[in-house]
């Protein structure tokens, strides 16, 4: 088997890691062991930032442990550690439109009544908008307590809807992520886009 002709595409938070946790010794045991056998590649709705504090380890950063890295879902592509493409959400759709969601958004976060509030509660990424009713910036107690609650009373859920019938004429997709997030992206840069950067690579 030629090693050079497989590539296994991993996503990070929920399948190499726990949620925004860092990768167990265990699992990054196993990512070495099946780099003998076959390529491996990283793609993740977060940033290359957020990947180095999960995957990073004594062998290595990143991009130096695996030959394709897709963070942003593959807005940024990188290619045995050099960036081969980078795109983003406000190219793509425009600043005007992101105003309008951001601002929908924080007054419909304002309205929500939820044990806690925290901070940052909109990041901008180059693929995404990703939308916390909590706000990023909540412990790990706080992101677990949040999911139990979500669980229970459908917040996030209710939010999508509240976003899809409010932008109609955008070409967007919102969907659930992790477990305190929204993600808000244009129609097709889902996980699946990096794949178009591995057409033509054996």
């Amino acid at each position: 088997m030629d090693k050079e002709k497989i590539l296994c595409l991993f996503d990070v938070d929920g399948t190499l890691t726990p949620a925004r946790q860092s990768v167990d010794p265990d699992m990054d045991r196993f990512l070495q062991n099946i780099r003998e056998k076959v390529m491996v590649g990283i793609v993740s709705g977060s940033d290359l930032p957020k990947l180095e504090e999960q995957l990073s380890s004594p062998l290595g950063s990143v991009l130096d442990r695996f030959p394709y890295v897709f963070p942003e879902n593959g807005a940024a592509a990188f290619k045995n550690g050099a960036l081969v493409r980078h795109e983003s959400i406000s190219d793509a759709l425009g600043d005007h439109v992101l105003t309008r969601i951001v601002n929908f958004c924080l007054r419909y976060i304002a309205d929500l009544d939820i044990p806690k509030k925290r901070g940052t509660f909109i990041e901008y990424r180059k693929a995404q908008l990703n939308i916390s009713p909590v706000g990023r910036n909540c412990s790990q107690a706080e992101r677990e307590e949040f999911n139990a609650f979500d669980k229970e009373h459908k917040v996030r859920e209710k939010f999508v809807q509240a976003l899809q019938k409010e932008f109609t004429d955008v070409p967007l997709e919102f969907a659930i992520g992790g477990q305190i997030s929204i993600d808000a992206y244009p129609v097709g840069w889902d996980k699946r886009y990096c794949l178009q950067f591995l057409e033509g690579e054996g």
